[in-house]
């Protein structure tokens, strides 16, 4: 069940998930593979990198609603206590500058890298 909306999730993307995809994708991603629209236990993340134990999410505007809040909690106790760290990024913020956007997830992995004492695959 989870792979089939995950596989819904992928071809219905927001816009600022498809434009962050695009770099991300574009990137090689620093030498590591991530992931869309990943399911991970009871959750499905916008992009995960395994290897980093990175999510990445891209919120828009229900996310800021009293029940968003709530579940994005939740969400993230349960991702963290799964090793997972989360960075979050607002829809208009990626669609305002994207390259901005996945240059902070190249800085996230690269920390998360070095915390869980993993060398990158490459050099940039």
């Amino acid at each position: 069940m989870a792979n089939l909306l995950a596989r819904h999730l992928r071809a219905a993307m927001t816009d600022a998930e498809r434009v962050l995809w695009a770099r991300l994708r574009k990137k090689s991603t620093w030498g590591l593979r991530i992931r869309r629209q990943v399911p991970l236990g009871p959750f499905i993340a916008d992009f995960a990198c395994h290897a980093a134990r990175l999510v990445i999410e891209v919120d828009g505007a229900q996310h800021a609603e009293p029940g968003g809040l709530s579940h994005d909690a939740k969400r993230t106790v349960w991702l963290e206590q799964q090793g997972y760290c989360v960075i979050r990024f607002w829809n208009a913020d990626v669609l305002r500058d994207p390259d901005a956007a996945a240059e902070a997830v190249g800085l996230a992995i690269k920390q998360r890298m070095r915390e869980l004492g993993r060398p990158l695959p490459r050099s940039e």
